[in-house]
């Protein structure tokens, strides 16, 4: 099995990185749409999204993506953008603010091995985030560069008085990012087991209800119909 997190062999400049972040200060930071997965304040704005907005912050796969204007008032996020020579999805600015928290929740569809990875670049981090996956603390600092698998578990603590702010990155798997995976270790050709953990069948089955739906209804009731008694 793969590591549920890596730190990919590039830094960034936090001086750069934090000037970016003040240009993006003056625009409108959203509340991140699943209101249920959070406590406190959690807030986003896009440098690329599905309309061009920098107010939209859905991030769905297989959807057609464009920079917003912001982008443009940014060149050290652009550049980071264009060090991954890959297609690019949603790119976005989240912020977790003091005091508040990320519940613990899986993202479907969301590891290396489904051909998407989302990496994280810290802007404002300090030692009182917590970051978990998979149950395993998460250690990132500012300027850094991470890959994690939000297939699984994940949640996220600011017990500081200050934000936590990381720049985001869905990507698309491709020859390039096999190599660049390749040597941080991964087993590229690697297919995780169909069958999934009662636990993690749980929790799919938790974030599907959320969202009622013919389809989802089907995919509640075969999970269900599989779960170990």
């Amino acid at each position: 099995m793969n590591p549920s997190s890596c730190q990919l062999p590039i830094s960034f400049s936090i001086e750069k990185l934090q000037n970016d972040l003040v240009t993006c200060e003056t625009n409108l930071w959203t509340p991140h749409f699943n209101t249920y997965r959070y406590e406190g304040k959690w807030t986003s704005v896009s440098l690329r999204s599905q309309s061009g907005l920098e107010t939209d912050i859905l991030s769905f796969p297989d959807k057609e993506y464009k920079n917003t204007p912001l982008l443009d008032s940014c060149p050290y996020f652009k550049e980071i953008m264009d060090w991954f020579q890959c297609e690019k999805e949603a790119v976005r600015l989240l912020r977790l603010g003091p005091d508040s928290e990320i519940k613990e929740h899986v993202d479907n569809d969301t590891s290396y091995e489904d051909g998407f990875f989302r990496i994280h670049v810290p802007i404002i981090t300090n030692s009182e985030v917590y970051f978990y996956v998979d149950q395993k603390l998460v250690p990132m600092k500012m300027g850094e560069c991470w890959y994690a698998n939000f297939q699984l578990p994940h949640s996220v603590q600011n017990k500081s008085s200050e934000p936590r702010i990381h720049l985001t990155l869905d990507c698309i798997r491709n020859e390039w990012s096999d190599a660049l995976f390749a040597k941080m270790g991964f087993d590229i050709h690697y297919k995780p087991p169909t069958e999934y953990s009662d636990e993690v069948k749980k929790r799919m089955i938790e974030e599907l209800s959320r969202n009622p739906s013919d389809i989802n209804a089907a995919l509640i009731a075969k999970l269900q119909s599989n779960l170990t008694l």
